[in-house]
C-alpha cells in the first residue's frame, strides 16, 4: 500500500510470468504478443503435454489455457496447476459450446474464463485482474513474513540456555488454544512473547488486540474490555465494541492484569466460563471466541492472600504459565541484544555504521539492568543518536553507566576475554591473537557466525576460511 494515499501500488506487468497454452500455435502466439506488449513475461505451450512439462519444471503466476486440446485438455492443465502452482491463477479459454464446462472449471479453482473470439483488450483486462489477485496474495504473504520476523520466535533475540528453555516451552503451547499467563519483571519482553504465541498459533491470520489495564482509568476498564451501548454513561455517545469483540476469532493480550479492579475481575471470570460478553449498559449477550493471553509483573499469589485478586480467576488465567527471567539472570543475552538494537537504530536514524567499544561492552555485561530489555534498548538508542565518530564509546554512554560498573562476581559463564582482558596474549603472534578474538566473539554470539563477522569487522567468507584453517590445523596436530 502507498502510505501517503492508501492506494495499492500500480502493477508492474514484468513482475508476472504467464504461460499461454493453445494447440493452435498462431492463436497462442497472438495472445502472447498481446500480453508481451504491455510487459508480461510469457511462455508458450502448443500442446497439453508441453504445458504439463513446463508446469512441472517452472513457476508461473498466471496460466491461460484453451479448454479443448488433445491428450491433456484444459481441465487437466487446471488440475495440475492447482497441485504444482497453488499461488497461480488459471484462466480458461473456451468456445461457446464449452461455456458450461468453463463454469465447472471455475468451481474447481479457475480464476475466470474467456470466450472466443478473444480481443486484445479483453485478454489484457482478464490478465490484469488475475495479476491483481496474485499481487494481493504476495502482499499478504510478505506481511506474514514480516510479522514472523518481528513477532515470531525468530524475532526474539537470545543466546542463553534460560531463554532457550522458555522458547522451547513457547513452541509447545503456541499451537494449542490454552490460556496463558506470562510473568516477569517490567521490561522483560512480555508483550513480544504474547505476540510470538499468537503469530505461531492457528489464530495467526486473525488479529491480536493488546490492552494494558493499568493504562486505563478504573471506571473505563469494563468499557474497554466489553464495550458499551449509547447512553450507558456520560461520554457514551454511540455504541462501541470492546476488546473482546474486536479480537473475536483471534487473541486478546491483557497486560498488567494484576491491576484490574475486583468488580471487573468477576465479570472477566464469567466471560472466560461462558465465552460471551455483555456490553456496559446493555442486556444482550454476545458470543466471543478469543484466546486470552495475560501478563503481570506483580505477585498474584500475594495479591490473592491480600484479597485484591480473585483466586478462581487466577487459576483460569494460569492454565499455562511462562516466566520470563530478568536480564541480569541471563547475561549471555546482553551482547546479542546490544548488537540487535545497534543495527535496528542505525537503520532507524539513518546512520551508516557504528560499533561498540570493548569497554562499553564490558560495562553493559556487568550492569544489573533493573529496567531489563526495555532499558538496554533505550540505552543503545541513546548511544546511536549521540554518536558522531562511528564508535559507540564511553563518551556516548547514558548517565547510569558513566560510573565504573563492578565486574560480575561468581559468574562462571561471563565472557572472560571481555571482563579480564587478553593480557596473556601480549607478545604472542598475531595469528594466535586473531584466533583468540574469533573464538571469543563466537562465544559471545552463541556461535552465530554472521553476527560474529559483523562484530569483528570482517567478511563472513573470511571468517569461514579462518575457521576451516583452524580446524585443519587441529586435525593435523592430532594425527
Amino acid at each position: 500500500m502507498n502510505p501517503d494515499t492508501d492506494e495499492p501500488p500500480a502493477l508492474v506487468h514484468s513482475d508476472f510470468r504467464v504461460l499461454v497454452v493453445d494447440n493452435e500455435s498462431a492463436h497462442a502466439r497472438a495472445m502472447t504478443e498481446s500480453l508481451e506488449k504491455v510487459g508480461y513475461r510469457c511462455e508458450v505451450a502448443i500442446s497439453g503435454p508441453q504445458a504439463a512439462d513446463l508446469i512441472q519444471r517452472e513457476t508461473f503466476d498466471i496460466v491461460i489455457t484453451d479448454m479443448v486440446m488433445n491428450d491433456i485438455d484444459g481441465m487437466k492443465v487446471l488440475k495440475l496447476a492447482r497441485q504444482r502452482l497453488p499461488e497461480c491463477e488459471v484462466v480458461m479459454v473456451t468456445g461457446h459450446a464449452t461455456v458450461p464446462i468453463a463454469v465447472e472449471a471455475m468451481q474447481k479453482g479457475a480464476f475466470s474464463f474467456l470466450e472466443k473470439p478473444i480481443t486484445p483488450s479483453g485478454l489484457r483486462a482478464i490478465a490484469e485482474k488475475a495479476a491483481e489477485k496474485v499481487a494481493l496474495r504476495r502482499q499478504n504473504t510478505e506481511l506474514m513474513q514480516r510479522l514472523d520476523e518481528r513477532f515470531g520466535f525468530e524475532g526474539i533475540v537470545y543466546t542463553s540456555k534460560k531463554m532457550q528453555t522458555v522458547i522451547d516451552r513457547l513452541r509447545r503451547i503456541a499451537a494449542t488454544d490454552a490460556t496463558v499467563l506470562i510473568t516477569g519483571e517490567s521490561g522483560t519482553g512480555k508483550e513480544m512473547v504474547a505476540q510470538a504465541i499468537h503469530q505461531n498459533s492457528p489464530r495467526r491470520n486473525k488479529r491480536i488486540v493488546a490492552l494494558n489495564t493499568r493504562a486505563v482509568s478504573e471506571n473505563l476498564v469494563e468499557s474497554e474490555l466489553f464495550g458499551h451501548v449509547k447512553g450507558s454513561f456520560t461520554d457514551a455517545v454511540a455504541d462501541r465494541e470492546g476488546a473482546f469483540e474486536y479480537a473475536n476469532g483471534g487473541s486478546l493480550f491483557l497486560d498488567e492484569v494484576g491491576d484490574m479492579p475486583m468488580s471487573t475481575q468477576i465479570k472477566l471470570l464469567r466471560v472466560l466460563e461462558e465465552n460471551q460478553i455483555t456490553r456496559v449498559g446493555g442486556n444482550k449477550s454476545i458470543k466471543v471466541n478469543v484466546r486470552l493471553i495475560s501478563a503481570t509483573n506483580r505477585p498474584l499469589e500475594e495479591m490473592i492472600e491480600a484479597g485484591t485478586f480473585r483466586n478462581d480467576l487466577y487459576f483460569r488465567l494460569k492454565v499455562v504459565t511462562i516466566e520470563l527471567p530478568p536480564l541480569r539472570e541471563r547475561r549471555d543475552d546482553v551482547i546479542a541484544l546490544m548488537d540487535h538494537f545497534r543495527k535496528m537504530f542505525l537503520r532507524r536514524h539513518g546512520k551508516a555504521t557504528a560499533h561498540f567499544a570493548p569497554s562499553v561492552t564490558k560495562k553493559f555485561y556487568a550492569y544489573d539492568w533493573p529496567g531489563n530489555i526495555r532499558q538496554l534498548r533505550n540505552f543503545v538508542e541513546t548511544m546511536v543518536v549521540l554518536d558522531t565518530d562511528g564508535v559507540l564509546g564511553e563518551d556516548d554512554l547514558p548517565p547510569e553507566l558513566m560510573d565504573d560498573v563492578e565486574p560480575v562476581e561468581g559468574d562462571s559463564e561471563a565472557p572472560v576475554g571481555l571482563i579480564e582482558g587478553p593480557s596473556a596474549l601480549i607478545g604472542k603472534p598475531l595469528a594466535m591473537i586473531e584466533k583468540w578474538a574469533i573464538e571469543e566473539t563466537l562465544k559471545l554470539t552463541g556461535n552465530n557466525r554472521e553476527q560474529a563477522a559483523d562484530m569483528l569487522g570482517i567478511g563472513a567468507r573470511t571468517l569461514y576460511r579462518r575457521l576451516d584453517q583452524y580446524k585443519k590445523e587441529e586435525d593435523e596436530a592430532s594425527q
